[in-house]
């Protein structure tokens, strides 16, 4: 079986300047999540990654885990860790998901996240955009923003875009505008389309939270087998291949 790494970045939210405050991030306050409310910012174990390829997931309290009893191991990059691990693929998993971050607030530490080589940037944001029904143009430069400098700085980065939706209550106006930015960024610059991570999950009691909004344990594995249909290909080809 091959090595597989998962880093767990914790990042200072109360670091306006890296990640944007409250008053930016979109989405309701929900119980405080230990790992995101540190003051301080941690790189990944051991500093420097290694040799192995870099799978970095930006994203929102979605990735993060934000409710989870162990974040760490529960989330849905930790497991995608875990099947990775499984199917012989030799990655390193950077969980770099912030609660309430916005399109951005995702752009605003992107030079910080792509301080070390990346082989897969996984970029799940806009859902804390559609929350506060911030405007979709802004929203769309942004994500092309990531994406732009991601390939820049590393050309041979994968890119993929995991698509979000906004609530119903804004106008079906503002909802097929929200949702047509993905599909339309993800094919400007090359990238993987995934599938609605929270497909068959938001909406169902049973997989969220008591607030309604955050997936339980449960609600991440359905996530991660959401998602890695759309990556396994690519987690393959980067990852040496699998035993």
């Amino acid at each position: 079986m091959r090595q597989v790494r998962l880093n767990f970045l914790v990042i200072a939210v109360s670091l306006a300047s890296a990640c944007g405050g409250p008053e930016e991030s979109g989405e309701i306050p929900q119980r405080s999540n230990p790992a995101v409310a540190s003051p301080t910012t941690t790189e990944p174990h051991g500093g420097a990654t290694g040799s192995l390829p870099r799978v970095v997931m930006l994203g929102t309290s979605l990735t993060e885990g934000l409710g989870l009893p162990d974040s760490q191991a529960q989330a849905w990059p930790a497991l995608i860790a875990d099947m990775a691990d499984s199917a012989g693929y030799a990655v390193e998993v950077v969980n770099a998901g912030v609660s309430g971050d916005t399109s951005a607030g995702g752009l605003r530490r992107l030079d910080w996240l792509l301080q070390n080589p990346v082989a897969l940037m996984i970029v799940e944001l806009g859902a804390n955009d559609g929350l506060r029904g911030l405007p979709v143009a802004q929203m769309e430069a942004n994500l092309d923003s990531i994406l732009a400098r991601t390939a820049a700085r590393y050309p041979e980065a994968r890119l993929a875009v995991v698509p979000m939706e906004a609530p119903r209550n804004l106008g079906q106006r503002y909802v097929d505008e929200f949702s047509s930015v993905f599909p339309r960024v993800a094919e400007r610059h090359g990238a993987l389309l995934l599938t609605f991570i929270l497909d068959g999950i938001a909406g169902v009691p049973d997989l969220n939270q008591s607030d309604g909004i955050h997936p339980t344990i449960a609600g991440h594995q359905i996530m991660a087998r959401t998602i890695w249909p759309g990556i396994e290909p690519v987690l393959s080809e980067i990852g040496g291949g699998s035993q």
